[in-house]
């Protein structure tokens, strides 16, 4: 496996702690990044999200995600 791909798969694990209805703290990095293109996909199940970076909110912000 790859780092790009164990990356994606701890992503995908912590979405797991992500709560419905609520707001999601979101970091910065490669990590995190995937960590964005998952909750993109639940994006109509969270209130939204607030962010650590201008990166990460700009990545948010281009799926549609509340920040």
């Amino acid at each position: 496996m790859t780092q790009d791909e164990m990356k994606r798969k701890a992503a995908e694990a912590a979405m797991e702690y992500v709560v419905h209805d609520e707001i999601v703290g979101v970091g910065t990095g490669y990590t995190v990044n995937h960590f964005i293109d998952c909750l993109a996909e639940i994006k109509g199940k969270i209130k939204g999200a607030v962010s650590s970076s201008e990166a990460s909110t700009k990545l948010m912000q281009a799926h549609g995600i509340q920040v």
